[in-house]
């Protein structure tokens, strides 16, 4: 067996995040059923691995990029994609707090990855954390993180020795936490999160030594003696679950940090350098999110209501669910009061397997229909499905390429035929549905339609640019022309934020003057990508 190199370069780093996704994904659900704290709602395993899976996906990008110049990957870069990956991805409080040890972790191995650096790394990672969450709680996360970091010190030898006895102590840290927190100690189990951490420790050590940790069984008797009780979380807590990335500068988040804590718990606020991601249980949802646009730019945008989770947890899933992404939070109302499950997708932020994945699980049902409503996620939302169906979901993706052709498929969608059946004809529906987008041009370029210069308005029929046109109205008309010229029964429209209800009502005027027998649908698509969308059935 060749001798593996003692220190942790890039390559080290890519098998790291690809081993911890593969524990990860082997002991979510063991992880998810012992979740209890701070809130007993099975998802800290799910959360994990959605958050190093965007870690995991960053560091290929870095690999990505590198396979068609001269250039090798550089730790430097590995190491700073996996943090930024990890904050940008983070789910839960526990995905929350590991992207901020990641991000200690990474602001050290950056400039080195001896065993010097790793003592520093681990150290750095464990202060980090502690410092990002308002109110740190013992028999947590936090405690194995420490007593890593504590080990780590104290180590003599190279990185494996250094990594061995980092992992060595989290795995007595984490039996150890039934005895802190009453919580645990009552439902006989060791922190969920703590337990998700010496996981991802476990494959650092496997990534370092070449050798698998062997797995541990963490039984604990139930009603084990544990510390106080005011240590645990309130039988009745916060209602909802807030997630989101703010771009804001570090003054705006010490205030929010302090809002926020005035309203909530649980809260986690990670990140630095303008870009975050804050982690807060709250019963008033909208407030959370307010403080956030006072401090900056809130994006990503999660709510999650724990009732609502604690129900379909407990309820037989239902037979059949569909999955949507929308490019507006109007739509999402909309697809919502059809009973889809949506994720948004934020201009420049199209989601990714992972998103698609807890959206999957979130619909709750043995058949899902997923539709992607975007040509560039056919490859995502088709690895999305591979995925839930190794988790026992029947998972039938169409090939939507745009919001009205989503809403079409829904519109037919009957749970109550065959599966088989339902996906042709949401598929049918779908396909003879039309779909045009007008968008304003960046800089000047070639299109199928001529020369367009910065600021004409664009008009995209089935993604190819049509009409080139100098106002909103006109451009409209003209595209609606030329899609009814092939014969129609349904125009759908759908304004962005800004777009006025008098566009609608000219629109709808012109159809109805020129085509007889051809009815106008309006939506309001709230913040989308395109001001207007049109879909011709």
């Amino acid at each position: 067996m060749p001798q593996l190199p003692d220190d942790l370069d890039a390559v080290a780093v890519r098998t790291w995040c690809s081993l911890a996704l593969e524990a990860l994904g082997r002991e979510r659900e063991e992880i998810d059923a012992i979740n209890v704290y701070p809130v007993a709602d099975g998802d800290t395993g799910t959360n994990l691995y959605l958050t190093v899976e965007s870690a995991t996906a960053a560091v290929e990008a870095v690999f990505a990029a590198h396979e068609t110049g001269s250039l090798v990957a550089g730790r430097a870069d590995a190491v700073r994609a996996m943090a930024h990956g990890a904050l940008i991805g983070a789910r839960g409080n526990s995905g929350t707090i590991l992207a901020q040890l990641l991000r200690g972790m990474a602001g050290v191995l950056a400039d080195g990855g001896d065993a010097a650096h790793l003592r520093t790394a681990l150290t750095r990672a464990a202060a980090a954390a502690r410092q990002a969450v308002a109110h740190p709680v013992e028999g947590t996360v936090l405690t194995v993180a420490t007593a890593a970091a504590e080990a780590a010190e104290r180590a003599e030898g190279g990185i494996t020795a250094v990594v061995g006895a980092a992992y060595d102590r989290a795995r007595t840290a984490l039996a150890a936490t039934p005895g802190q927190l009453a919580v645990l100690g009552r439902a006989g189990v060791v922190d969920a999160g703590g337990r998700g951490l010496v996981t991802v420790l476990g494959a650092l050590l496997e990534a370092v030594s070449g050798q698998a940790p062997k797995r541990t069984s963490w039984a604990v008797e139930p009603g084990m003696p544990a510390g106080p009780a005011d240590d645990c979380a309130a039988a009745e807590g916060p209602a909802f679950e807030v997630i989101y990335l703010l771009e804001a500068r570090d003054e705006a988040v010490d205030r929010l940090r302090t809002r926020l804590d005035g309203i909530g718990d649980s809260l986690v606020v990670v990140g630095g350098d303008g870009l975050w991601n804050v982690h807060v249980h709250v019963d008033d949802a909208g407030a959370a999110v307010e403080a956030g646009v006072e401090a900056g730019r809130p994006y990503r945008i999660r709510i999650t209501h724990f009732g609502a989770d604690r129900v379909h947890a407990q309820a037989e899933p239902a037979q059949r669910g569909v999955v949507v992404v929308v490019p507006g939070d109007g739509l999402a109302g909309l697809c919502t009061e059809a009973g889809a499950t949506t994720v948004l997708a934020r201009p420049g932020e199209p989601p990714a397997s992972g998103e698609l994945v807890d959206a999957i699980r979130r619909a709750h049902a043995r058949e899902v229909v997923l539709l992607p409503n975007d040509a560039t996620l056919r490859h995502t939302a088709g690895a999305a499905a591979e995925q839930a169906r190794t988790e026992g979901v029947r998972v039938a993706v169409i090939p939507t390429r745009a919001a009205v052709q989503g809403l079409a498929a829904l519109a037919v969608h009957e749970p109550d035929r065959g599966f088989d059946e339902d996906v042709v004809a949401m598929t049918a529906a779908a396909g003879a549905t039309r779909y045009a987008e007008l968008a304003v041009a960046e800089r000047q370029s070639w299109t199928m339609a001529g020369v367009c210069q910065a600021g004409d308005i664009l008009g995209l029929i089935d993604g190819d640019v049509a009409v080139i046109g100098s106002e909103v109205p006109a451009t409209a008309r003209t595209v609606l022309d030329r899609m009814l010229s092939a014969g129609g029964e349904l125009v759908t429209l759908i304004l962005g934020e800004d777009v006025p209800d008098a566009l609608a009502d000219a629109l709808a005027e012109h159809v109805r003057e020129g085509y007889l027998a051809v009815d106008t649908v309006v939506y309001r698509g709230g913040r989308q990508v395109a001001p207007l969308l049109i879909g011709v059935e």
